[in-house]
């Protein structure tokens, strides 16, 4: 009996430890897969803030969150850009207007925007406030200077095209009224206003081509023609000797050893009618128009220059400009519509080339155009 009763508590202890070992182990395994799963999840955001911190740091638009207690909870990498500084509270932001633009989103829980002006040379910021949870404040500032000044040109542009267009059409107009009278009373005259009418038509018809043209420009160039710039040149040179003979301007057009351009045929000799008619334009009486293509390592190179009038300094920086004219008085008697050289600029950046002016009042202008050669030199020009 003894026996049995020491072999029952034998088996009960076994049977206690055995439990007690296999509570042990689990709950270690329970603690283990809790410290693991606690790493795991702290690593997961440790990661998310890492791609958040990443992603916002990359962004051109400037993040700052602005805590209930107006502390800066988060600020990226753009808003040190925009600002100039980092901010710390909201106490410390500036500009001003954008201080107070959140001041009164955070009183009144109400998303907000300002834009704002700021800084020399002057940028404009546009910011834009909304209302976060717990009571903070979410702020997005872009720069909005770039859009700014292409609205400027936008308005510019409109403003002059119509400008430029008004005037011969009011012109024609009132000629056409005039001949109307002078056919009945006046016939001798017909002849002078007939001559007046053609001429604004004319002019009209230069501006409308050169609006079309520079509109066609500005969606790139066809770059898929060998283009000889050279021949280019002479072609344009011999349409254009009838208005050298006339102004009494003399025309001389060289040639080096060609390679050809890669671009578009058109193009480039639009290119080159622009300036060899402007270098005309702006000659008196006497003077001379040179137009020189050279080979100079890789690059093609058409310079045109002429002992006319000049620009003074001040104007080099905007001669490229649409509608600007040095002088527009002389512009419009010789029948330029300000939109020549505004041609040339976005022809040679479709093709990747460069140009350089130089200029003295009363001496003449150079200006010097660069193009890369076509990578296969041995292929001929798509004209000669």
């Amino acid at each position: 009996m003894v026996l049995v009763v020491a072999l029952v508590v034998v088996m009960a202890v076994s049977w206690a430890w055995r439990r007690a070992m296999r509570s042990g182990r689990e709950w270690q395994e329970r603690a283990v897969v809790a410290e693991t799963t606690g790493r795991e999840q702290r690593l997961e955001a440790q990661e998310e803030r890492r791609v958040r911190d990443l992603s916002l740091s990359t962004m051109d638009e400037g993040v700052l969150l602005i805590g209930r207690d107006a502390r800066v909870a988060f600020a990226n990498d753009a808003i040190d850009r925009h600002l100039g500084s980092t901010p710390t509270s909201l106490d410390a932001v500036l500009p001003f207007a954008l201080r107070t633009a959140i001041q009164e989103s955070r009183t009144r829980r109400e998303p907000t925007s300002v834009l704002v002006e700021t800084g020399a040379p002057a940028r404009w910021l546009h910011g834009t406030v909304t209302p976060a949870a717990d009571d903070a404040t979410l702020v997005v500032v872009r720069d909005v200077t770039h859009q700014r000044r292409l609205e400027a040109v936008r308005r510019d542009f409109v403003a002059n095209a119509s400008h430029e267009l008004k005037t011969p059409a009011a012109t024609i107009q009132a000629v056409a009224e005039t001949l109307g009278r002078a056919a009945a009373d006046d016939p001798e005259a017909v002849a002078r206003f007939a001559s007046q009418l053609e001429r604004e038509a004319v002019r009209l018809s230069r501006i409308v081509a050169d609006l079309l043209d520079l509109s066609r420009l500005e969606s790139g160039s066809a770059l898929d023609e060998l283009v000889s710039l050279a021949a280019a040149a002479r072609e344009e040179g011999q349409r254009l000797e009838e208005t050298a003979e006339h102004a009494g301007v003399t025309l001389e057009i060289q040639t080096e050893d060609e390679r050809p351009v890669r671009g578009s045929q058109r193009d480039l000799a639009l290119l080159a009618r622009n300036l060899i008619d402007n270098a005309i334009r702006y000659s008196h009486e006497g003077d001379r128009v040179a137009v020189q293509i050279d080979v100079e390592g890789d690059e093609v190179v058409l310079r045109v220059s002429d002992t006319g009038i000049g620009i003074p300094s001040r104007d080099l920086d905007r001669i490229f400009e649409r509608f600007y004219r040095v002088d527009r008085a002389r512009s419009r008697e010789t029948g330029g519509t300000g939109l020549g050289l505004a041609i040339v600029k976005h022809v040679v950046e479709n093709h990747g080339g460069e140009i350089e002016v130089e200029s003295e009042l009363g001496r003449g202008t150079l200006f010097r155009i660069s193009f890369p050669a076509a990578s296969r030199p041995d292929d001929a020009p798509s004209r000669s």
